[in-house]
């Protein structure tokens, strides 16, 4: 999942928003929850900033929601900082 992540920091957005939903694709069928959800939140950043912001929060409310505990972990500390800056 670090392709996005470094096609993002080199400035290529369309590539990287072609890839988080592929990074999203592959982890749904192997039930990666954590990495779907760093995905999601990669994603509605990168929505967030182009001025989607309801989109990017219809992607990442329902899989912040399947975390039942762990909120204090810094992967669910992110994502409730995107939704609620999404709010």
């Amino acid at each position: 999942m670090d392709l996005p992540r470094s096609t993002l920091c080199s400035g290529d957005r369309a590539t990287a928003e072609q890839s988080y939903p592929q990074a999203l694709t592959v982890a749904r069928p192997q039930s990666a929850k954590l990495f779907e959800l760093r995905a999601a939140i990669s994603l509605g950043r990168l929505w967030r900033d182009q001025g989607k912001r309801i989109e990017a929060r219809d992607l990442l409310a329902p899989i912040y929601g399947w975390f039942p505990e762990g909120f204090d972990t810094p992967v669910l500390r992110d994502a409730k900082a995107l939704l609620d800056a999404l709010a």
